[in-house]
């Protein structure tokens, strides 16, 4: 009766599922191709720049590695993460919307994949194919999460609206690669970097309130995890004074003192682990979602650290901690958690789970930390490169065999 009244639950949201014929695994849901092709291609792209920024090797056919590297991590890698994100949430919270599987999802893989070639080859093939391909994928993104800026409610449509800045950021960008806008493409990047982390915070709110519910709901902790919106609503106004501020006026000290504003309001969303009558700390999901928030926190802490030491240590490797650290392990966490509860599984830490997120962390303290110990700054950087990949291959074997087979509960999707 209990697994009756289970499988009743988990299909909820499975009642538009389309009723296409002969749909393989991998295309029975979004998530599915996206996961996919993420993981080896993160694998690939910081291995690849490890060795390039260590000057092992060069790449003949790209001019400008440092730009092709920073795009890639953020623009490239943010429209697949966002695709497995809507396709696989926006049918559970807005019953009706059907689910995007089959030659469809095929489709717009293939989409994101010219993409990714055309940015690789952008000094063959050009900046407006680039610009078209990867625009083009990211207003799809857009109109499939229409519902959710239209919503009446406006319960997620912030997220939205998020995107939309994002995909201004983008054609911005592409401007400035096109000589069509005199800003620097780095300073966008920078912009982009900062609706980056406002996406994940809002995203990792909802993460949050799934995972950890679920998690308690298996362990039979009668209690109730909420994530406050005022905490992230605080983090996110300074995260946006600070890319604001950092883009008009870099010099300015006050940017030094929003950047431990943003750091401080970034640690405190770890308050919301704090449960009335539990404590829920020695759990393992929380002691992998808590390091996020503590990542994104310390970049921006130790960016407005140095901006008040008058920049003696380097900035863009404290912002490690954000992009390589906070940001690759939401990505990571993120492709944990719906790999294991949508393909009919529950969420389960072993030694593999562990292994990720710790080797994360180690990758990212030996980047951000460059400053300190710059006479090793190549084998620093080379090695925590490959250290960073390793998760990605470990999900690699934990995950895909669950990702190219139907659902363990014989769902769909």
């Amino acid at each position: 009766m209990e697994n009756q009244e289970e499988k009743l639950h988990a299909t909820n949201h499975y009642l538009y599922y389309p009723d296409e014929k002969n749909v393989p695994p991998y295309l029975a849901y979004g998530f599915r191709p996206v996961f996919l092709l993420l993981a080896p291609y993160m694998i690939i792209s910081m291995i690849l720049w490890g060795l390039v920024w260590s000057d092992v090797i060069s790449i003949p056919f790209m001019n400008d590695t440092l730009t092709w590297h920073v795009y890639e991590m953020l623009f490239g890698i943010l429209t697949a993460g966002v695709m497995a994100f809507l396709t696989t949430g926006l049918p559970e919270l807005f019953p009706g919307m059907v689910p995007f599987i089959g030659k469809r999802l095929q489709y717009i893989m293939i989409l994101w994949i010219a993409g990714r070639i055309s940015f690789w080859f952008i000094d063959i093939t050009g900046v407006y194919l680039a610009a078209i391909l990867n625009l083009s994928m990211l207003a799809w993104l857009i109109w499939f999460a229409k519902d959710v800026v239209l919503d009446r409610l406006q319960r997620h449509a912030s997220l939205g609206y998020v995107l939309v800045a994002i995909f201004v950021l983008e054609a911005w960008f592409f401007a400035s690669q096109a000589g069509l806008a005199e800003t620097d493409a780095m300073s966008i990047l920078k912009i982009a970097l900062g609706a980056i982390v406002v996406l994940i915070l809002l995203a990792m709110r909802r993460v949050n309130m799934e995972a950890v519910n679920e998690l308690m709901e298996d362990k039979e902790i009668d209690d109730i995890y909420i994530a406050r919106p005022p905490l992230t609503n605080l983090a996110v106004f300074t995260v946006i004074a600070f890319t604001i501020v950092e883009f008009l006026y870099p010099d300015n000290s006050a940017l030094g003192w929003l950047g431990l504003a943003s750091g401080a309001a970034i640690l405190a969303i770890t308050s919301d682990y704090n449960l009335e009558e539990k404590f829920i700390w020695n759990q393992p999901y929380i002691l992998y979602l808590a390091p996020i928030f503590v990542m994104l926190g310390t970049g921006y802490a130790l960016m407005g650290w140095d901006l008040l030491n008058d920049d003696i240590y380097g900035i863009n490797h404290f912002r490690h901690f954000i992009t390589s650290g906070g940001i690759g392990l939401a990505y990571l966490m993120i492709m944990v958690i719906i790999g294991w509860i949508h393909t009919g599984r529950h969420l389960t830490s072993n030694i593999y789970t562990h292994l990720m997120v710790i080797l994360i962390i180690i990758a990212t303290l030996m980047r951000g930390l460059i400053p300190f110990f710059e006479e090793y700054m190549s084998e620093l950087y080379l090695y925590s490169s490959i250290i960073w990949t390793i998760p990605f291959m470990l999900y690699i074997k934990v995950f895909f065999p669950f990702l190219l087979a139907p659902r363990a509960d014989g769902i769909q999707g």
